[in-house]
């Protein structure tokens, strides 16, 4: 009897790795470290490789969970009830925090760190994945687990230390939360809620439709809207820079909306098209569909709310308790509107927008795929 060959990591490395479309969301090794195989370890560049071929069961998870391998798909679009073109959501809205200082350090509307503020309060999370911002385009992954962290998380530390120019080389805007998932076990939390874009968000859901560790630790899932990070070289910031006018060094704040805003440090706000900034952004990006994070409990992003706002999709059950909670207990508020007719345009504003946005993206994967 002929037995078909279960895919390892050799697989990935040559369906994913060598095309160019890996993301480096780090979930095959969250995997591995998590179950203390260590077989697998991020290399220099943030790609996955071998850390010890000879701990390696080949047991194909790794191929599994990787957000560019799509034979779990059928299962997660039945558990998340996924419809085109956006997937399932249940509440569409425009809301911001009501916590001052949560107001005064976010980018948007402050709805997620007031959403997880709400959750660690009612000990919904013992703590949460988030990404802590060192620089204009800079952010790390860290595991926090008090109000006063969350709201830490939220703000933008820009200093010398974190000035484009202090960089070296290369760096990235992405942020490899996932990997954080595998030291989980060593911290004893075991309610988290995890922060993720679309790669990350689809990858942690298929290692929980396949039942494997440290998955299990996500109470909670919030998604972001995405329509590609960055990762920049000297040569690029150069060339960037050149082509906008302006010296990336002077960059103090960047938010994502209808297209890059950045803030410079002489109060001059520069509003740039995605398709220059393409010529930045990681190449994996490019084979990506998802935009508005279509798996997560809640999806949330600067696209199609006001300045002050943050546009929030609300997709579960899990995620509707959250939102309303929040509400109710006075950690958000909605956007109000006098006529429902007001409130009835700015949501079909909203929605276009997402729409128009994920089927930019899904043409442009189309277009980056026929070409591998």
């Amino acid at each position: 009897m002929k037995h078909d060959k279960v895919k390892s990591f050799h697989d990935l490395i040559e369906e994913v790795q060598s095309r160019g479309i890996c993301g480096r969301c780090g979930g095959c090794v969250a995997f591995c470290s998590a179950g203390e195989l260590h077989a697998l370890r991020f290399g220099k560049d943030g790609v996955a490789e071998f850390a010890n071929e000879d701990s390696c069961l080949k047991c194909g998870i790794c191929y599994l969970v990787c957000p560019e391998i799509k034979v779990l798909d059928d299962e997660l679009r039945k558990k998340f009830h996924w419809k085109k073109p956006i997937g399932f959501y249940r509440n569409l809205r425009s809301a911001k925090t009501t916590v001052q200082k949560v107001a005064s350090e976010a980018t948007d509307g402050g709805v997620v760190t007031s959403l997880l503020l709400y959750a660690l309060e009612k000990n919904l999370i013992d703590g949460a994945v988030v990404s802590h911002r060192t620089g204009p385009f800079s952010r790390v992954p860290a595991v926090v687990t008090t109000a006063e962290e969350i709201i830490d998380a939220a703000g933008s530390h820009f200093d010398d230390v974190a000035s484009l120019g202090k960089f070296g080389s290369s760096y990235t805007s992405f942020v490899p939360g996932i990997k954080e998932l595998g030291k989980l076990r060593q911290r004893g939390l075991n309610k988290l809620a995890f922060i993720g874009t679309p790669c990350q968000v689809y990858s942690l859901r298929k290692m929980q439709a396949l039942k494997v560790v440290p998955s299990d630790n996500i109470a909670l899932v919030i998604g972001l809207f995405c329509m590609e990070n960055f990762s920049f070289t000297k040569r690029a910031r150069q060339k960037l820079g050149k082509n906008l006018g302006v010296n990336l060094d002077n960059v103090v704040k960047l938010n994502i909306k209808d297209d890059i805003i950045m803030t410079m440090s002489s109060g001059a706000v520069l509003h740039v098209p995605f398709e220059i900034m393409d010529e930045v952004a990681r190449s994996a990006c490019f084979a990506c569909s998802d935009f508005a994070n279509e798996y997560a409990d809640i999806s949330c992003g600067g696209l199609g709310s006001p300045d002050g706002y943050t546009t929030v999709m609300v997709r579960t059950s899990e995620g509707e308790r959250l939102y309303n909670g929040a509400r109710q207990k006075g950690f958000i508020k909605e956007m109000k509107f006098r006529k429902k007719e007001q409130s009835l345009l700015h949501r079909t504003t909203q929605m276009a927008k997402i729409v128009s946005f994920t089927r930019r993206k899904q043409e442009r994967k189309k277009r980056v795929m026929r070409s591998l």
